[in-house]
């Protein structure tokens, strides 16, 4: 339990308080206003981006498993893992990240999303190394391009 010394002294700066407050707000007077009311309108969120589904950290696609393991703004690089034997071979992609907007299927939206390189895209937007370090010297080329 608190002692009575406690509570009168803590009863006495409650009150202190009270007053400075009363005196710095200006009780009873209204608040000045600097300007009118800001309404919100529908223009207001067109100025903001799109946002992006983002690739998949992992996906399998034709027997491969792609995990990525290294991404630096619109590029990337995924680890390439052939499932279909014991002893797994492993590749790198190292990919330009690009986006595509949101678009109508059929009543359907499709929201806007990052996409990977179409195969008839390699060699432009995609590059297949055996070498990690190679895949990361061709990650860093792509992040200088920029």
């Amino acid at each position: 339990m608190s002692s009575p010394k406690r509570s009168a002294a803590g009863g006495e700066i409650a009150r202190r308080a009270s007053r400075v407050k009363s005196r710095s707000a200006g009780i009873g007077g209204p608040i000045p206003r600097r300007g009118g009311k800001t309404r919100a309108t529908a223009e207001a969120g067109t100025k903001k981006r799109p946002f992006y589904k983002r690739l998949p950290k992992e996906f399998r696609h034709d027997g491969f498993t792609f995990r990525q393991i290294a991404r630096k703004r619109n590029a990337a690089i995924y680890e390439q893992t052939w499932t279909g034997c014991r002893s797994p071979s492993v590749a790198y992609e190292v990919v330009r990240v690009r986006r595509r907007e949101g678009f109508q299927i059929g009543g359907r939206f499709i929201p806007p999303a990052e996409v990977y390189p179409r195969s008839q895209q390699w060699g432009k937007l995609g590059w297949t190394f055996c070498d990690k370090d190679a895949a990361f010297v061709k990650l860093h080329a792509l992040e200088i391009e920029r």
